[in-house]
């Protein structure tokens, strides 16, 4: 069987070379009337693109990594989605990569630009996956790359994230106004930024409500539920028990409801619970949990968006996109008990 040529499909839908071409690259960029006569023959004929030859030829593969530290975390999956959506209707694909948090998987996925198997990275971490030298302008040394959640420090690298100073603040601040005055929180990891900020929100909104800060009251995990689960069974035990617990994600959240049921208390009666990011697991919880959610689709979309402008050249419009949270109530946080 003959090998089908981009020549062959021009000629039998009546168009040029470079409208398949197209066509077969950016087909939003296409109308649909010529959109529809291209795949009518790409489809009758049985033409599959040549990626890896056009990338070799054009320097282009169409191809996109994200890379994760943990594909099973249910924050990530609208995220990722959203990207995707963005990425086909550009004509890209996208390659998703789990590192398990670990850097070395992180540089080799990475690596996967500079070899040109793919054109751009979106990473959630807070390590840049190449070595830079400080003295050469960012720029000239980084591919494409979007820096989302846990972004990197590095000034100059495009971000899209929250305020989680603000997110931390916004959360506490709930518990405040239904009166809880012995809040505590079971945070994330030590070093990670996300944590660090949203412990410095609920630090800040205690403090403007003239309430010093309880360190006994202040646990750290890994952000699971499992990290909730023992955050809680330990701060129950103290003394004087708090009437309300900032979990600092809804997966820890999570935890913390089930270990509270077990232990025989009444949420929101007894204790209040609330989270952070607003995944979909979250609105089903017993009791549906109150969290501050986070733009979860705006995220994947404008990353997408950032980075495809990046691949092309183009500037995009901010280098740091701070994006809103909201305060999502639900069944899980209620007035203060009476003492």
């Amino acid at each position: 069987m003959a090998t089908i040529k981009i020549d062959d499909i021009a000629a039998q839908a009546g168009v040029c070379k470079a409208t398949v071409s197209r066509t077969l690259r950016n087909p939003d960029i296409v109308s649909p009337e010529t959109r529809n006569k291209v795949m009518s023959v790409v489809d009758r004929l049985g033409y599959t693109p040549n990626r890896l030859g056009a990338s070799l030829r054009q320097g282009s593969s169409h191809t996109i990594v994200v890379i994760l530290p943990d594909i099973t975390n249910p924050f990530f999956s609208p995220i990722v989605r959203e990207i995707e959506r963005v990425a086909i209707a550009r004509g890209y694909s996208v390659l998703l990569g789990d590192t398990l948090d670990d850097p070395a998987l992180e540089r080799a996925f990475a690596k996967m630009v500079r070899s040109r198997q793919a054109d751009g990275i979106i990473i959630s971490s807070q390590r840049l996956p190449y070595d830079i030298d400080e003295q050469t302008q960012l720029a000239l040394q980084l591919p494409p790359l979007v820096s989302i959640a846990e972004v990197v420090p590095t000034e100059g690298v495009h971000k899209v994230v929250v305020d989680n100073q603000e997110v931390g603040r916004t959360a506490t601040r709930h518990l405040l106004e239904l009166g809880h005055t012995r809040i505590a929180a079971i945070a994330g990891p030590t070093e990670l930024r996300s944590s660090i900020d949203r412990l410095a929100g609920y630090r800040a909104a205690l403090t403007e409500a003239d309430i010093t800060v309880d360190e006994k009251l202040i646990c750290y995990g890994d952000y699971s539920s499992e990290s909730g689960v023992e955050g809680t069974r330990q701060l129950m035990q103290h003394k004087q028990r708090p009437s309300a617990i900032f979990c600092l994600g809804d997966s820890v959240a999570i935890g913390a409801l089930h270990i509270l049921r077990e232990l025989g208390y009444r949420v929101p009666e007894d204790i209040s619970v609330i989270g952070v990011d607003g995944v979909a697991p979250a609105k089903y919880s017993a009791p549906p949990l109150t969290t501050v959610a986070q733009p979860m689709e705006q995220i994947g979309k404008i990353s997408m968006e950032t980075l495809l402008a990046l691949i092309e050249g183009r500037k995009p419009e901010k280098t740091l996109n701070i994006l809103p949270h909201e305060l999502v109530v639900r069944g899980s946080t209620g007035p203060a008990p009476r003492e």
